[in-house]
């Protein structure tokens, strides 16, 4: 952290904690450089990302001053969804939200793509033009069942931050974590099978259930500290659970990353109950802190977990290059995969693996991890500003999702089919429960472009969430008048 980002955050603590209040003129220029012994050009640095932040608002020959803001909202409570297994539901939201991807004119503001248009991105294209020029026709044709050996080579590597040690033998390639997911699940279950899921959790993870006939018990999860050990204790004791799906490290959608302790909790008791534990850590390369929170699978010992991750939120969705260390259930998850998409485009494979072994893939992730972080302190601003009170927002502790809870009687998905008049779209609570719970809340993606465009998005959402609270509240108290 540099002098002029490390004053910053110390500023910004003072104004969270008060110190600062809204409107009041904070130290000037020269009494801060004297203050804490750094230049005035760090100072200045300092007070333009606040700026940034819009956490302080300069004032001409005035100086600067506090921005005003609405008190920040909570986070949202630990969820209470229905404790017993249910066939999933919600397959016809989930192909609307996919379909209008590609829609050009309608802001996404909820998907799950990372920012595509960093520079520490063009080593990428330009390593894959060079292999399309050598015209080398090995990366045409088939590969091993496990992938590329290079790419697994440097995958492997990789995860040594995360705390485990892994070789490339360890390691399966995939198309992307969503078929990580799927062939992980089929390794471990038969139709019929009951698997116990965080709640709210990924809506992919749902849908493959779905498809494979599998039902799924949702576990209340708390958005700080993750699923709730003593629920999915009593699950286990009520239902033959096969496995259990968790994102721990920066929670899709609720962001948080589980506490170390209630990792090892977590693996102690699927050790117990002789469960798979299938650890979702797609997102855990963007966690803000250093070093990187460590994955269940690193400690696991006797191969019951299935580690599954993929390039597609770090660098590129499109290279749908994926990963699974499946432990004790490899030659079944060789046996899915190979069942179901047999080897994984090889061209890709080995432009990931080039790009990692050239050296651009930390710098990248550290850039992103500074984007996704500074976006998001701008987006939490535009939330408290442009949303109403009586709403609960997540504080992810890294990638770029974030969750807001409003009013239970509130419906987003009535709220996402008024927004089409807006051309904005977003991802609705709904599509992230087995049982359709959670209409009350939208997923929103903080790591779209900073920009006129997309405040002005955030500020119509705003106002129409503002308006259906309203009309809510108004039904509410007619029914309340009727039964009277």
């Amino acid at each position: 952290m540099t002098r002029y980002q490390h004053l910053a955050c110390l500023l910004s603590d003072r104004i969270e904690q008060g110190l600062y209040r809204g409107g009041e003129r904070l130290p000037s220029v020269r009494t801060l450089s004297i203050e804490h012994g750094v230049s005035i050009s760090t100072v200045q640095q300092a007070y333009h990302l606040l700026e940034e932040k819009q956490l302080i608002v300069p004032q001409p020959r005035s100086g600067y001053f506090v921005a005003t803001r609405k008190a920040t909202p909570p986070v949202p409570a630990l969820t209470r969804p229905v404790q017993r297994p249910v066939e999933i539901t919600q397959w016809e939201s989930v192909l609307e939200l996919l379909s209008s991807r590609n829609s050009g004119n309608v802001l996404q503001l909820g998907s799950g793509m990372p920012d595509l248009t960093q520079p520490t991105l063009k080593p990428l294209w330009k390593i894959q033009s060079r292999m399309a020029q050598k015209q080398d026709l090995g990366q045409l044709n088939y590969d091993s069942l496990l992938g590329v050996e290079a790419l697994r080579e440097q995958v492997a590597r990789l995860t040594i931050d995360s705390g485990c040690q892994l070789t490339a033998e360890d390691i399966v390639i995939t198309t992307g974590c969503h078929e990580a997911l799927s062939v992980s699940i089929r390794a471990v279950c038969e139709p019929g099978d009951i698997i116990a899921v965080e709640s709210p959790t990924f809506h992919g993870t749902m849908q493959t259930l779905r498809g494979l006939g599998i039902r799924a018990i949702e576990i209340p999860t708390d958005s700080v500290t993750g699923i709730s050990l003593e629920a999915l204790e009593l699950a286990f004791e009520q239902w033959p659970i096969k496995a259990v799906v968790v994102v721990p490290n920066c929670n899709n959608p609720l962001g948080f990353i589980m506490p170390e302790a209630r990792k090892r909790a977590l693996l102690a008791l699927a050790q117990r109950f002789d469960a798979a534990i299938i650890e979702d850590d797609v997102y855990g390369e963007l966690a803000w802190e250093y070093p990187r929170p460590i994955t269940i699978k690193s400690l696991d010992m006797d191969g019951r977990v299935l580690l599954c991750s993929s390039f597609s939120k770090t660098l590129a969705p499109g290279l749908r290059v994926g990963w699974v260390a499946p432990g004790r259930y490899r030659d079944r998850v060789l046996h899915m995969k190979y069942i179901g998409t047999g080897s994984t485009a090889t061209q890709p494979q080995y432009a990931v693996a080039e790009f990692i072994r050239l050296g651009h893939y930390g710098p990248h992730l550290r850039r992103m991890r500074q984007v996704y972080q500074r976006n998001y302190e701008t987006f939490n601003c535009w939330v408290r500003h442009y949303f109403p009170c009586g709403i609960c927002v997540s504080r992810p502790q890294g990638s770029f999702l974030m969750w807001i809870e409003l009013p239970e009687a509130f419906d987003a998905v009535r709220l996402n089919t008024e927004l089409r008049a807006l051309n904005i779209q977003v991802a609705v609570g709904s599509l992230f429960s087995a049982s359709g719970k959670y209409r009350n809340c939208l997923r929103l993606n903080y790591g779209l472009p900073i920009n006129e465009q997309t405040e002005q998005a955030i500020a119509r959402l705003g106002a129409a969430v503002e308006k259906a609270m309203q009309a809510c509240h108004i039904e509410t108290e007619q029914a309340s008048s009727l039964t009277d």
